[in-house]
C-alpha cells in the first residue's frame, strides 16, 4: 500500500493502484480529487498541475512510486482556512476564465511562480508560464491575474 501526502493529509492508497500509476489518476479517480485535468498525456499542455513539495509539475505522467515522502498539494489544497489564495481572489477580480477547463493548471504553475519570486515581471510570467496552454488564449487576462495577486490584490494592469 503506498502512503501519499495530499493536502496536508496522509492518504492511503489501496493495493489496486500500481506504483507506475500516474499521480493524476490517482487524484481523480481514486481520492476524487478531480481539479487537475486530464489534457494531453504526455505532460505539454500544463491542465493536470500540481505542487510537488512546492514545485509545479505535471501529474499526468509523474508515476505514484516518486512521490515517498514528498508533500502534494492540489488545487483543492491551494486555498487555506476557507480563505482564497491570492491567485484564486485575482482569477475571480480579472474574470480570467473563460471555458475553465485549463485555469487549476494555470492557477497551480502561477503559485509556484509566486513562491519563488513574489514579484514576478513580464518576462518571469512568460517563462513561467510557458507550456500552460489555454484554448480560448486568456493569456493577458492570466498575466494580469499574476499580477494582480503579487500587488497584493491591486489591479495592476
Amino acid at each position: 500500500m503506498v502512503q501519499l501526502h495530499i493536502n496536508d493529509e496522509n492518504r492511503a492508497i489501496g493495493d489496486s493502484v500500481t506504483p507506475d500509476t500516474p499521480l493524476l489518476w490517482v487524484l481523480r479517480d481514486t481520492l476524487g480529487l478531480v481539479g487537475a485535468k486530464y489534457g494531453c498525456g504526455i505532460g505539454a499542455c500544463g491542465a493536470c498541475t500540481v505542487h510537488v513539495d512546492g514545485k509545479a509539475v505535471r501529474s499526468c505522467t509523474l508515476p505514484i512510486s516518486q512521490l515517498e515522502g514528498k508533500k502534494v498539494t492540489t488545487i483543492e489544497g491551494l486555498s487555506k482556512d476557507g480563505k482564497l489564495h491570492p491567485l484564486q481572489a485575482a482569477w475571480i477580480a480579472e474574470d480570467v476564465p473563460q471555458c475553465g477547463y485549463c485555469q487549476a493548471g494555470q492557477i497551480m504553475n502561477a503559485a509556484a511562480l509566486l513562491n519563488e519570486k513574489p514579484k514576478p515581471n513580464d518576462a518571469d510570467i512568460h517563462q513561467a508560464m510557458t507550456g500552460n496552454m489555454c484554448r480560448c488564449a486568456c493569456y493577458t487576462r492570466i498575466r494580469s491575474a499574476i499580477k494582480t495577486a503579487a500587488n497584493g490584490g491591486t489591479h495592476a494592469g
